[in-house]
């Protein structure tokens, strides 16, 4: 008693090295591409406002515009209910969040716009606009008034806008640079991906421009845009998204999925043109696959039909709306793009009830899971780890609060962070 207990064994330590040695090379490469969650918080939309309609304001006037379409459409938690389904016990909480972070936080990830949104302008005049754009948000950093996340869309590597997205992208970042520095909620994003050669350009002028700087090699990351056939599947018939992903050299930050010119380039007429069209959910089903384990989020698109006119169509839009992000959240699709303020109040309603919905369940398999209390469903790590990755985005985007999270659960946030597989927070 008290002593181990030797046990027979067959097989040399040699072998046993051997093997260790013969997957060193597969254990470094397996840690280098899926390094798992980066640990920071996801958007759960992105907002884009052409370059020459950015203001300082831009931010409080959606929020005031989106507040105002919910009291003239929807004014009580009875009512936006009614509108969207949302059940009855969870009607009033989620009504209240919403307008809460109208008031608060009405955008988490903003993109002024210098490609599709902006459009083809004099030189003189882009050049103008770029300079403008970093100067406000170098002033909305400063002053406390900017979204968790922004930068801008420039325009892509393709020959015939290439020198003006590059130049507008280093007028940009300079102005960045000459007002303090390049802020920590920096997001850029690199439109109409068709070839893996067209990232590694995008990393080459990044560390051209940080070395240019003075900056840390790798501080500047990038958003690819999957929006073209080609960035799903190449023309030797194999598939370009893991190939865009290795090619950015650890800078991809997200994918994001352009609903109407991947659409389009796939010949979907314009009034079949939807993020739940099949073509959509074939795209966004490979990046999904190809960004598991890297670190890269995925975003999906947007819907074109805008929450505007009499309170009917309003009611319908929201109805559309709501109902896309609510798929797109059953997806594991956790962010995606808002085109009017008017899409604001749906976004939240879809993902505050999908996140209070859950609440209780997740929590206590959760708990359960801990304390090894079993329960009728049998989980395993990985089940502990997606059940606190939901918790952890309910409480980055203001879903669910921290303290009803550890009543339940009993559980701090470093405690999620943990069984979730996330470094330390370092949520915006």
């Amino acid at each position: 008693m008290g002593q181990q207990e030797t046990v027979a064994t067959s097989l040399a330590d040699t072998v046993r090295e051997g093997i260790g040695a013969a997957l060193a090379q597969v254990d470094a490469d397996l840690a280098r591409r899926y390094p798992g969650d980066p640990g920071t918080r996801q958007p759960v939309h992105t907002v884009y406002v052409p370059g020459d309609a950015f203001a300082a304001d831009t931010l409080r006037s959606w929020g005031d515009q989106a507040l105002a379409a919910l009291d003239a459409h929807a004014p009580d938690a009875g009512a936006l209910a009614a509108v969207l389904g949302i059940p009855d016990a969870l009607a009033a909480d989620v009504h209240d969040r919403v307008r809460a972070k109208l008031v608060r936080e009405p955008i988490e990830d903003l993109r002024i716009d210098f490609e599709d949104g902006y459009g083809p302008r004099p030189d003189a005049e882009e050049d103008a606009a770029a300079a403008r754009a970093a100067a406000l948000v170098a002033a909305a950093y400063e002053h406390g008034t900017a979204a968790p996340y922004m930068g801008i869309r420039m325009k892509c590597m393709e020959a015939a806008v290439r020198d003006r997205g590059i130049r507008t992208l280093d007028i940009f970042l300079t102005g960045l640079m000459e007002a303090g520095g390049l802020p920590g909620g920096l997001v850029l994003t690199l439109p109409k991906v068709t070839y893996a050669e067209q990232v590694t350009a995008m990393v080459r002028l990044l560390e051209a421009f940080e070395k240019a700087r003075g900056l840390e090699s790798g501080r500047i990351g990038f958003e690819i845009q999957i929006e073209t056939t080609q960035s799903i599947l190449g023309a030797d018939g194999r598939a370009t998204v893991a190939r865009m992903i290795e090619a950015a050299e650890g800078r991809a930050t997200s994918l994001h999925y352009g609903t109407f010119d991947y659409s389009a380039s796939c010949g979907v007429s314009a009034a079949h043109q939807s993020l739940d069209h099949p073509v959509a959910d074939h795209a966004k089903a490979v990046m999904q696959v190809a960004a598991a384990g890297t670190g890269v989020r995925l975003s999906d698109g947007s819907t074109n039909v805008l929450p505007v006119g009499t309170t009917d169509r309003v009611h319908e839009a929201w109805r559309l709306h709501h109902g896309l992000v609510s798929r797109s959240l059953a997806r594991a699709y956790y962010q995606g793009w808002d085109m009017h303020p008017a899409h604001l109040p749906t976004r939240y309603a879809a993902v505050y009830a999908f996140y209070r919905g859950g609440l209780e369940q997740a929590a206590a398999r959760l708990a359960a899971y801990v304390a090894k209390a079993g329960g009728d469903v049998m989980d395993e790590p990985a089940t502990a780890k997606a059940l606190s990755g939901y918790l952890l985005r309910g409480l980055d985007c203001g879903a669910v609060d921290t303290a009803e999270v550890a009543r339940l659960t009993g559980l701090t946030r470093a405690d999620l962070d943990a069984l979730a597989g996330r470094p330390t927070a370092t949520a915006a």
